[in-house]
């Protein structure tokens, strides 16, 4: 079994990690840069803080809503191959038979 927290390939990443990443570093850059006083620097702090959090929120709706529709999609595959346990075992073997052969090809 694959560890989630551990990329499968070397150059492979995590798009959470990636985004948690920049999020810190544009925090961090945000709280030490700038002169406090000057305006322009204040409005763009305060417009930048608002992209972040604007993106944080539709990162974790986005994750929300894909973990919600894979999790309906599980729950209907169950209840059609209980419904059709027959069908299942048949879908089963097809994919068994599928992959063997893509295997052995190798």
């Amino acid at each position: 079994m694959v560890n989630q927290t551990e990329p499968t390939q070397p150059n492979e990443t995590h798009v959470d990690d990636d985004v948690q990443l920049l999020s810190d570093t544009l925090e961090e850059v945000l709280a030490y840069s700038g002169d406090k006083a000057d305006q322009k620097y204040v409005e763009l702090k305060n417009r930048a803080e608002a992209a972040l959090d604007d993106v944080k929120t539709r990162i974790s709706n986005a994750s929300d809503n894909y973990y919600y529709r894979a999790k309906q999609v599980v729950y209907r595959a169950d209840d059609y191959v209980q419904e059709n346990p027959w069908h299942g075992v048949g879908i089963g073997a097809s994919v068994g038979l599928v992959v063997g052969l893509l295997l052995a090809r190798r």
